[in-house]
């Protein structure tokens, strides 16, 4: 059995997304040659080391990944053609050409000339332009969206530690690989193959709970089947439908972050709520501008939660008193060295009299503009201080 692998979430850090080795770089470039948005793949970096990607599975063919943005989450595949029995033969018989190829994987490299003379068998390891095929629920039309970039950076990483990640994309674990090498190796011709990795019978007990269902994917506005069933005044009928799509939706977030051991959706007040819904929902902003009474608040409230969801509300409205280390740990004394006259209060720096930077409780530095005499959140937040100072919105 070629089973899939799971591999634990990376925690946020500033690290390069080129790849150190020279396969993983290769993965990286065949990544950047397909895009044709450069933005996305910016964001997509980003997302690779903001810890927003969770636990990554590794199968034949396919990667996939649940990817968390501050307004909702998304589910995320990467495609890569397998390689044909006929192709594995080929690649085996190159393997078992140099007994040192064999130690070299084993040891977490990939030999050059092992990939080159695989090619020169018709044998290509290495995916190239159009090879990777992204996928994710996301609206976004661009291939790949910033999920996918995030995640197929984080498989550059995965793959700078274990060259056998490609292989296992390619079609063969590293025990299926293994047992067929050692067959090889054994067999008086040469020739034995290991079909399959032994199957393993799994004793069940009665009562024992069935496999998990897969989370069902995110349902659109358009697919809603809302009928028979009238708003109450003053709502219009057109809110309905809304308000059925978005207690879907939290109640699909819930369940992700059951199903992955991930943090629950943050209880909300009714403010916190109101932001939210005119978040997501721009038809709701004037009714619930007049409802709360504050629409200028709202209208920057909005503006906070797009940019960092419930963290970019919490440091617009609170700040909050974060330790040395929290702020050595958060990068602030990078961005002290990089910028003169920084002014520390609390959780948030001013950098410039018109710009400023807030540290939420996660590690994220969320941009802020001096206009009209109001802060204003600017931009996307950050783990890197740096980053969310010169990002534009």
């Amino acid at each position: 059995m070629n089973a899939a692998q799971g591999y634990p979430a990376f925690p946020a850090q500033r690290r390069s997304t080129r790849g150190q080795s020279w396969w993983a770089r290769a993965w990286v470039q065949a990544l950047e040659d397909t895009s044709l948005d450069n933005e996305q793949l910016k964001r997509g970096r980003r997302y690779a080391n903001s810890g927003h990607v969770g636990t990554i599975t590794i199968s034949p063919g396919r990667v996939g990944a649940t990817v968390y943005s501050p307004d909702d989450t998304y589910e995320v595949t990467v495609r890569v053609d397998e390689l044909t029995e006929a192709e594995w033969a080929q690649f085996l018989d190159q393997v078992a050409a140099r007994a040192g190829h064999i130690a070299a994987l084993l040891d977490g490299e990939m030999p050059q000339d092992l990939v080159e003379a695989a090619e020169s068998a018709g044998v290509a390891l290495l995916p190239g332009i159009g090879d990777l095929d992204p996928s994710c629920t996301c609206d976004a039309w661009e291939l790949p969206c910033q999920h996918a970039a995030g995640l197929e950076y984080q498989v550059a990483w995965l793959l700078d530690s274990d060259p056998f990640v490609l292989l296992h994309l390619r079609g063969r674990s590293r025990d299926v690989l293994l047992d067929q090498l050692v067959a090889r190796s054994t067999s008086a011709e040469g020739q034995a193959e290991v079909e399959d990795e032994p199957v393993v019978k799994v004793q069940t007990t009665p009562g024992e709970l069935p496999a998990l269902p897969p989370v069902p994917r995110k349902v659109m506005l358009d697919e809603l089947a809302v009928s028979g069933i009238e708003p109450p005044l003053p709502l219009a009928p057109s809110v309905l439908p809304m308000l059925v799509l978005d207690a879907s939706r939290r109640a699909r977030a819930l369940l992700i972050a059951l199903l992955n051991g991930t943090p629950e959706p943050e209880p909300l007040n009714e403010w916190q709520d109101a932001v939210r819904l005119a978040a997501d929902f721009p038809e709701l902003l004037a009714p619930l501008a007049a409802a709360t009474g504050r629409p200028v608040e709202l209208g920057i409230g909005v503006q906070a939660w797009q940019y960092g969801g419930f963290a970019g509300l919490d440091v617009l409205e609170h700040s909050w008193a974060p330790t040395p280390v929290d702020l050595a740990r958060a990068g602030a004394d990078l961005l002290a060295e990089e910028t003169e006259n920084v002014v520390v209060t609390g959780n948030r720096l001013t950098v410039h009299p018109d710009t400023q930077l807030r540290l939420d409780h996660h590690g994220n530095w969320h941009p802020y503009r001096l206009l009209d005499h109001t802060w204003t959140p600017a931009a996307a937040a950050s783990p890197d201080p740096l980053i969310a100072l010169t990002t534009d919105a």
